[in-house]
């Protein structure tokens, strides 16, 4: 059986329905999150972590947020979460395949 994997999303718009500024903010929250990555993994020159990936949806800027995160750097996730709470942002959960979190990536 494969393992599921869990995410987070952050999307991008405010729980009243605005859209969160600046319009970068997906990529500036994965590139301060880029160190954390699974044991062994090296990221080369400016890539995201496979953990906080900024993704479009439908759209809309948001961050997918691997629930893995959680154990690996419990502060890092801690910070991922305050600053969705924070800023009032939306959010949701998922869970897929490990060939689903493959296409995220790619």
């Amino acid at each position: 059986m494969t393992q599921q994997v869990e995410q987070f999303i952050i999307h991008g718009l405010t729980k009243t329905g605005q859209r969160f500024r600046p319009s970068d903010w997906a990529e500036r929250l994965a590139g301060v999150m880029a160190q954390f990555r699974p044991a062994g993994s090296s990221g080369g020159h400016l890539s995201y972590s496979p953990y906080v990936v900024p993704v479009n949806v439908d759209g809309v800027r948001c961050v997918v947020v691997d629930k893995r995160l959680r154990d690996l750097e419990p502060l890092a996730w801690k910070f991922v979460c305050g600053f969705a709470a924070d800023n009032n942002l939306q959010t949701s959960e998922r869970v897929v395949s490990p060939a689903q979190q493959s296409e995220i990536l790619a």
